[in-house]
């Protein structure tokens, strides 16, 4: 049996998929590993995205199936990215968790693994307290919560400006996102990945 693990992003720009798509790389370097990458809905109406500019970069990531909060349980580990805002999750992400509220009920995260990855537009802008702040949903549903370890050597890159906490992977998108993840970036998040998928499977009794 493999460990399974769902990836679920929300993204206006594409910055944040970027990352999702690394982490997924990440955790299928571990074998046996069955992963999902998976979005949650946008609320946005259409002619909102299209004042924002944001129509065109969302078509990279449009095949990308919407995330069902009901099958949360399925997983044995569960990865959320959001991009930051004002050092919180997007409304996007929140009412995704919002509607898991049956599965607090019944308890059916308890035990299970879960992980955050981020985006802002500035490199000092509310990454850690975005990452930090997810935490929370994760407690509050008995999940046990892993983060980016520092064998992760790219987390101690000082020679550029990057992205990457021990609490999760993350990205500096630019003021009008037209920074774009880099290869430091992306090596975090396939080191999350790497990380996460390599706890599932211990948890789950299969590694």
């Amino acid at each position: 049996m493999s460990a399974k693990i769902q990836v679920i992003f929300h993204s206006l720009y594409g910055h944040v998929y970027r990352l999702a798509e690394a982490i997924a790389d990440g955790a299928r370097e571990v074998p046996g590993t069955e992963v999902k990458v998976l979005q949650v809905a946008e609320t946005l109406p259409p002619e909102v995205l299209a004042k924002m500019g944001a129509v065109e970069a969302r078509k990279a990531f449009a095949q990308v199936p919407i995330a069902d909060p009901k099958k949360l349980a399925e997983a044995d580990a569960i990865i959320l990215g959001t991009p930051t805002r004002y050092g919180a999750a997007t409304a996007q992400m929140r009412a995704f968790l919002d509607a898991t509220g049956g599965l607090w009920v019944t308890g059916a995260l308890i035990g299970k693994l879960g992980s955050a990855f981020t985006s802002t537009a500035s490199q000092h802008g509310g990454q850690e307290t975005t990452l930090l702040a997810m935490s929370t949903f994760f407690f509050h549903m008995g999940m046990v919560i892993a983060g980016v370890p520092y064998s992760v050597k790219e987390l101690s890159n000082l020679d550029e400006v990057t992205g990457g906490t021990p609490y999760g992977a993350s990205t500096v998108a630019g003021p009008h996102g037209q920074r774009q993840p880099t290869a430091n970036e992306l090596a975090i998040a396939r080191g999350q990945g790497r990380h996460v998928a390599t706890i599932a499977a211990k948890l789950a009794g299969k590694g």
